[in-house]
C-alpha cells in the first residue's frame, strides 16, 4: 500500500501560466463535457500504478477516461493507456488538432480540444462495467472530487491517503 500526499496551493497566478499543454487540453476537454451532462475530475488513481488524465461521471453512472497526449512524443512514451479500458465503460484520447490522430488506437474515442473546449469526433465503443467495479469506481470518483474541492476552500490544506 502506498500513500499519497497532496498539497494545494494557490498562488493568484493565471491558471494558463501553472498548466501543462495536457493539463490545458484536459481543462478544453472537462469544459465539453460538461455540455453533456457529465462532470469529470483530473488525475483520479483506479488502481496502484495507474492515473488517467481525467474521469467523467455521466447521468446515469457512465464511467469515461479520457488520457490527454499534446504530442507525438506524450503518445508514443505512454505504455499503460491499454490499462485503463478494465475501469471505464468508454475510453478516449483527447489531442489537439495539430495531433497526428492516424497513431491512434482503433476501438477508441477521439476529441480535439484546446484549453477552452472541445468536440467528440469518434464515439468510443461501450464496455459497460461490472456492477461492482462501477460502484468502487464512483466512490473513489466521489471521495476524489471531495478531497479537491475541500482543498479549493482551504488553500494550503494537506491532506494524505493510503491507496
Amino acid at each position: 500500500m502506498s500513500t499519497v500526499y497532496l498539497l494545494f496551493t494557490l498562488e493568484g497566478m493565471p491558471d494558463d501560466l501553472q498548466m501543462k499543454p495536457g493539463q490545458l487540453l484536459a481543462r478544453g476537454v472537462c469544459r465539453h463535457l460538461v455540455s453533456h451532462d457529465f462532470v469529470t475530475v483530473e488525475e483520479l488513481t483506479p488502481a496502484p500504478g495507474l492515473r488517467v488524465d481525467i474521469m467523467a461521471l455521466g447521468p446515469r453512472g457512465e464511467v469515461w477516461i479520457v488520457e490527454c497526449k499534446s504530442c507525438r512524443t506524450d503518445f508514443t512514451s505512454d505504455g499503460k493507456w491499454h490499462n485503463y479500458l478494465e475501469w471505464c465503460d468508454r475510453y478516449f484520447w483527447a489531442v489537439d488538432e495539430a495531433f497526428p490522430t492516424d497513431l491512434l488506437p482503433d476501438g477508441t474515442g477521439l476529441i480535439i480540444a484546446d484549453q477552452y473546449d472541445a468536440e467528440i469526433i469518434r464515439m468510443a465503443p461501450e464496455t459497460k462495467l461490472a456492477g461492482a467495479r462501477r460502484k468502487v469506481m464512483v466512490q473513489k470518483f466521489a471521495r476524489h472530487a471531495a478531497l479537491r474541492w475541500h482543498a479549493v476552500r482551504d488553500p494550503g490544506f494537506s491532506v494524505s491517503w493510503g491507496l
